[in-house]
């Protein structure tokens, strides 16, 4: 393939991922930053706050924030490091658990509503298999 048509491709799929994701915000009830931290404890277990930022890729006085908020709502718990008394771990709480699943599950449930409303079964297919396509990318 072409150099070009390659970065036409990219400039498309790009423009197309940028307006499904804003299109799926909609569905959010908890702020994307706060959703993000709950599924990297959910994903990871739990983390030093300073261990987050650095998986979120944000400062550790911006994840301090989120997390103290996500503390506020019983989303979170702290306890202390096992091996280091100067350290916390933050971990999701059973509310917070609950709290990411209906987050999934309105994302998700309205990309599922909006593909069984939109696309062929054919479309459906490709879909399924672009879906394997972009998780390669986003792991390279």
């Amino acid at each position: 393939m072409p150099p070009t048509e390659a970065a036409a491709i990219a400039a498309e799929l790009r423009t197309a991922m940028g307006k499904l994701t804003r299109r799926v915000k909609h569905e959010d009830r908890v702020p994307l930053g706060q959703t993000a931290v709950l599924g990297a404890l959910d994903r990871n277990g739990a983390m030093t706050t300073s261990d987050l930022a650095a998986d979120q890729r944000v400062r550790p006085q911006s994840m301090a924030r989120v997390v103290g908020l996500l503390m506020e709502q019983g989303l979170i718990t702290r306890r202390p490091h096992p091996t280091d008394g100067r350290k916390s771990l933050v971990e999701i709480s059973p509310e917070g658990r609950d709290t990411l699943e209906a987050e999934r599950g309105r994302r998700a449930g309205w990309l599922a509503r909006a593909i069984e409303a939109e696309l062929t079964e054919e479309e459906r297919e490709l879909l399924a298999h672009s879906a394997a396509l972009l998780d390669r990318l986003a792991t390279r």
